[in-house]
């Protein structure tokens, strides 16, 4: 594999430090975007059995926001929850807009790496056929070993920028349509809170134990 690397030139460097990035990046949102710590089950559930119970008070909200993204957006809501429906949905719209952000993180840094590797190992190309170019045009073809460096180098940098890329596209893509499904997800609990407690809806436990 080090002979390889360093066959690869040069560029074998940033695309191996774009690759170790990726790596990195792809562990951590799958840990972060995990279903039961972003939108934990029943939750909206729970907060009613507590205001039914007079039980909804400032730590039992405090607890609330720490656990988990939707935790966060319902606080806000349940903080604001004598106020009128419109209050209640604007507090929980402006921290949603703050949580879909946060559970997009990274996620820039994965699609550029996933656009950038293979124009890494198109440059490698370009400049190991240069070498090669340049070798025939100084020393004709008669030191194969020099030819065979140049386009050694081009093929390299190629393969190693789309084995990189190729990952992290994929897993880019993925993790855009998990952040979409939860944010989707989230949207329908907080709007079904703001309605259970403004008394236009009952909460259908079925409904909330599917979610």
């Amino acid at each position: 594999m080090l002979e390889i690397i360093k066959a690869g030139g040069w560029l074998m460097l940033p695309i191996l430090v774009c690759s170790i990035v990726a790596i990195g990046i792809i562990i951590e949102r799958f840990w972060s975007l995990r279903r039961q710590r972003v939108a934990p089950k029943h939750l909206v559930g729970q907060i009613w059995q507590w205001q039914c119970c007079n039980q909804l008070h400032e730590l039992q909200i405090k607890r609330v926001r720490e656990n988990s993204p939707l935790g966060r957006i319902l606080a806000a809501g349940l903080v604001n929850r004598n106020h009128s429906r419109e209050i209640m949905k604007e507090s929980i719209e402006d921290v949603g807009r703050h949580v879909t952000l946060e559970l997009e993180r990274f996620l820039n840094t994965l699609g550029t790496i996933a656009a950038i590797t293979p124009l890494l190992g198109l440059l490698g190309t370009v400049i190991g056929m240069i070498k090669v170019f340049t070798v025939i045009n100084t020393q004709g073809v008669g030191n194969p070993a020099v030819l065979a460096g140049g386009i050694s180098e081009a093929l390299i940098t190629t393969a190693a920028g789309l084995a990189v890329a190729i990952p992290s596209l994929m897993f880019y893509r993925y993790f855009r349509g998990k952040v979409m499904a939860l944010v989707v997800d989230m949207e329908e609990q907080a709007i079904q809170l703001v309605e259970v407690m403004h008394g236009d809806r009952e909460l259908d436990p079925v409904e909330n134990a599917a979610a």
